[in-house]
């Protein structure tokens, strides 16, 4: 991994199979994350229409996610939501090249093209337990 992950912005996950997924802990975070730090081809997390973290799954050189990592980082982004204790969550996810912020907006606050949704139950790897 070549970016630096500063552990008082974001928190960290590792996901089974090695991938890295990012979630931010405050509405600015949630900026940097989205829009500075995040490169076009990760993919974004956030639940639909909920207050909740932005959340990457950071993108690695010539792999590709399957289904099951984009659905631990689609939970995480449920977890950290206040539809946490919600049984399933609809969760948008689009990649970095789609997110954008609309001038005037508030800190934290995206806009989002060509995101898909999916239904999951909250919750953190493993490992991070």
């Amino acid at each position: 991994m070549d970016r630096e992950i500063d552990s008082r912005r974001f928190r960290r996950y590792e996901l089974e199979g090695g991938w890295t997924v990012l979630a931010g802990k405050t509405d600015a975070d949630n900026e940097f994350l989205s829009l500075r730090f995040a490169k076009p081809k990760d993919y974004w997390f956030h639940a639909s229409g909920c207050p909740g973290s932005h959340v990457l799954l950071l993108q690695e050189e010539g792999r590709e996610p399957d289904a099951t990592a984009l659905r631990g980082a689609a939970s995480v982004a449920a977890w950290h939501s206040k539809a946490r204790n919600a049984k399933k969550v609809p969760v948008s996810v689009t990649r970095g090249c789609d997110v954008t912020k609309t001038r005037g907006s508030p800190v934290g606050e995206v806009t989002i093209r060509r995101a898909k949704t999916l239904k999951v139950s909250p919750g953190l790897p493993p490992s991070s337990n």
